[in-house]
């Protein structure tokens, strides 16, 4: 899955995304870019909606474009 994040500055910003995503379960691989204000995830298969994911990045203060 890929998200579109409006929000992330830094490293920093990519950081707080990874960690915040990694705590769900069914969540395998989260790489972020601020540069490119994109997140891509890989999750385990029907364990975890893409809305699911969308929640949680806001959640720590970012937003995602529908």
């Amino acid at each position: 899955m890929e998200f579109t994040v409006t929000g992330m500055t830094c490293t920093g910003c990519e950081n707080t995304i990874k960690n915040g995503l990694k705590q769900i379960d069914g969540v395998v691989e989260v790489e972020a870019s601020h540069t490119n204000s994109k997140v891509s995830i890989k999750v385990e298969k029907d364990k975890i909606t893409r809305e699911e994911i969308a929640q949680q990045i806001e959640a720590v203060g970012y937003n995602v474009e529908k």
